[in-house]
């Protein structure tokens, strides 16, 4: 286990019209350029919101250090296969606001709430990305899940990295404050060595090459400079210390839980294994081979499983 978590996809501009939090109250509703844009949390921070398509409602969670864009070419094949996708930059990444507090995991579940909330959507599946199934996992056992369908987690950091009484097998805490002295050191040399360590498969790894382009990298890279340093310094000990085995008992929805077998920033049997086993109604499907940045370098797959699992 090393540092890093990360991953990219390709990109486009999303308008940055003002979301109004009563008047997007329907769920289904026809397409607009005016679902995308902003909307503004409990606290007033402005979360940038991406709400392509119409049907039965999608929101994705990113991972750290990214944004919303690196679920963009799921987002698409979503919409088009008829169903309405939803992405959200967490406070402090991409284009939403930076406070200077906020970044811990009731904070990000109380941002989700805020996103429902003002899309209005009912009967969602909500899918998160590596940090972004602890957002998930937190609102269910924060929130409920009253408008919740269906979930799914990808990578995930659930139910936690961290050493502790609940995870003897952890990795020591003392490793996630050294991510934090590299960000505070040479963020942009910590983060694109982070990426390139991220986008491996078993085969590739052996002949140190990366399974994505050089534009992937670059784009992920661009990502990842969009946060605050104060964002991604305060993230850490969110995605790598939390634990979320309290909050397991409140997934009661069907959740699938799609994760790389070679996985070394996000191990197995820390996070999927350990959420499968922990999760009632939960399936488990690990990708032999594949490591933590399944969106890109498996990512035909996994909008076909996640398609599948919407159709269910």
């Amino acid at each position: 286990m090393n540092r890093r978590e990360a991953f990219g996809t390709a990109a486009a501009a999303a308008a940055t019209v003002t979301l109004p939090l009563a008047a997007q109250a329907r769920d289904n509703r026809p397409a607009s350029p005016s679902r995308s844009g902003y909307i503004k949390t409990e606290d007033g921070v402005d979360l940038f919101v991406k709400d392509w398509g119409t049907g039965r409602p999608i929101i994705l969670t990113h991972a750290w250090p990214l944004s919303s864009d690196c679920w963009e070419q799921h987002a698409i094949a979503f919409a088009e296969a008829g169903y309405r996708a939803i992405s959200y930059d967490r406070r402090g990444f991409g284009r939403s606001a930076q406070p200077s507090r906020g970044y811990n995991y009731n904070v990000f579940a109380d941002d989700l709430a805020a996103v429902i909330k003002a899309t209005g959507v009912r009967d969602v599946t909500l899918a998160g990305f590596s940090m972004g199934g602890g957002e998930i996992v937190r609102y269910l056992s924060r929130h409920g899940n009253a408008n919740v369908a269906k979930v799914a987690l990808v990578a995930t950091v659930v139910p936690g990295l961290a050493k502790g009484p609940n995870n003897p097998q952890g990795v020591d805490g003392a490793f996630f404050d050294g991510l934090k002295d590299n960000l505070r050191k040479d963020r942009p040399t910590f983060l694109a060595g982070l990426l390139k360590d991220v986008f491996y498969d078993v085969e590739t790894s052996a002949r140190s090459t990366t399974p994505v382009s050089q534009a992937v990298l670059d784009w992920s890279m661009q990502m990842a400079m969009q946060a605050s340093l104060l964002a991604l310094i305060g993230s850490v000990d969110a995605f790598g210390k939390e634990d979320f085995v309290p909050d397991l008992a409140a997934v009661t929805k069907p959740t699938l839980i799609l994760h790389g077998n070679a996985d070394k920033p996000v191990p197995i049997d820390l996070t999927a294994r350990r959420a499968a086993a922990g999760i009632k109604q939960a399936k488990l499907v690990e990708y032999a081979g594949a490591s933590h940045g399944l969106l890109v370098t498996e990512r035909e797959r996994v909008t076909r499983d996640l398609l599948a699992w919407l159709a269910m």
